[in-house]
């Protein structure tokens, strides 16, 4: 299974509504939406294709309080350190957000993720 698939699968059971790059517009908060943002390259030697890769994926939960956001955030933190079904941790400390137009509290996280191609 992918980095991509097997994240989706965890997200999920932190929260239900979980989507890549962006939600549709009058999504239920709260909601998840996920992107990569890089990540290490492996270069064998060898001259082979390696059966691993790393994503640097940035989390983003939004939601109608900064203590929902927090609370989703925090457990995605953990769901991530103690995936099975691959190495994650995070790469910074949750940053906040808030967009008064809309009005929505956001929660973003960074995370190194190392799994199966």
């Amino acid at each position: 299974m992918s980095i991509e698939s097997s994240l989706v699968t965890l997200l999920k059971t932190v929260c239900p509504r979980v989507y890549t790059d962006f939600a549709p517009v009058l999504t239920t908060r709260p909601y998840v939406t996920f992107q990569g943002i890089g990540g290490q390259v492996i270069n064998p030697l060898e001259n082979t294709v390696p059966n691993k890769r790393n994503a640097v994926i940035q989390v983003n939960v939004w939601a109608d309080t900064r203590v929902s956001a927090n609370t989703v955030i925090q457990q995605i933190e953990d769901a991530i350190r103690t995936s099975s079904a691959f190495t994650g941790r995070p790469q910074s400390a949750p940053m906040n957000d808030f967009d008064a137009d809309i009005p929505v509290y956001r929660s973003m996280q960074d995370f190194t993720i190392w799994g199966d191609r």
